[in-house]
């Protein structure tokens, strides 16, 4: 990036404008600008801003055009407009950076909105605490939706791959992950629990009235039986499955589940045979 370049960049900084900072109490605060200075002859850059709501906190940033360009300093990270607060799809934020994914997280969080969707992926934070937001209301209102159409869910991204999965005819994939105490296992079965019950009209005539609730107990079931092989206490959780797992579900033509398979199952063996001070 050229002395220009770096010019074209700070335009986005003037007074007034929004920024994120660094805080070892929060992580990242925001910040307004209440002055700017740019020497171009110097080559350098100086801004001064003001905390939000700590008038008596105040950042600098100072930087030459060189250091901006060899990226040894960063720009300070810029907020999104008040109108993109907490927004239910991070790909529609003006500036997606670090600070600003996290404080659209921490607003819909606050909103009591624990699903963000960021494109196809669906960003999800444990609540810690029951939540009124699986059931089977819930479940069947997401049934035949695409994805978009209501506020994002663990049954949006279920439908959508049970609609692919009929309308392409080709197999799909969804990938759970996430940290230590996340709701990897909770999300799974909400997940199981969906393609099990969400489509009572696909089940075969002949089949009995509680075929897919038997089918679904059945695929939950396996789940106690994986733990007992692989679990511990964690610093984060006091129930951490220590074992991840591809779990097939397979549908016959009616698009009801018939079987399900577990392909592979990877042990965490190092937690089982060695306990840290800490857990």
């Amino acid at each position: 990036m050229s002395g220009d370049g770096v010019l074209t960049e700070l335009k986005a900084y003037a007074k007034g404008t929004k920024a994120f900072f660094v805080d070892d109490a929060e992580a990242w605060v925001q910040a307004t600008q209440t002055a700017k200075t740019v020497d171009a002859e110097a080559r350098t850059v100086q801004m001064t801003f003001e905390r939000d709501g700590h008038a008596e906190t105040e950042y600098k940033f100072e930087a030459t055009f060189d250091e901006l360009n060899a990226k040894t300093k960063v720009l300070p990270p810029l907020c999104n407009p008040p109108q993109l607060e907490g927004i239910d799809d991070l790909t529609s934020l003006s500036y997606l950076n670090e600070p600003a994914v996290l404080h659209n997280l921490q607003a819909r969080y606050a909103m009591h909105n624990i699903y963000t969707y960021s494109g196809i992926v669906l960003v999800a934070l444990n609540p810690f605490a029951r939540v009124p937001l699986y059931s089977q209301d819930t479940l069947e209102a997401y049934a035949g939706r695409m994805r978009g159409e209501l506020e994002p869910h663990l049954f949006a991204i279920s439908e959508d791959a049970f609609q692919g999965m009929v309308r392409d005819r080709r197999n799909q994939t969804i990938i759970v992950s996430g940290e230590s105490g996340a709701g990897k296992t909770m999300s799974a079965k909400y997940i199981m629990r969906y393609f099990a019950s969400a489509h009572d009209d696909t089940k075969a005539q002949d089949a009995a009235p509680d075929a897919i609730s038997r089918v679904e107990e059945q695929i939950l079931a396996t789940n106690p039986v994986l733990e007992s092989f692989g679990n511990a206490k964690t610093t984060r959780n006091d129930n951490s499955s220590r074992f991840g797992k591809f779990l097939e579900i397979r549908f016959n033509e009616r698009h009801a589940i018939e079987a399900a398979y577990i392909r592979t199952y990877l042990l965490e063996r190092s937690r089982l045979v060695y306990q840290p001070a800490s857990e």
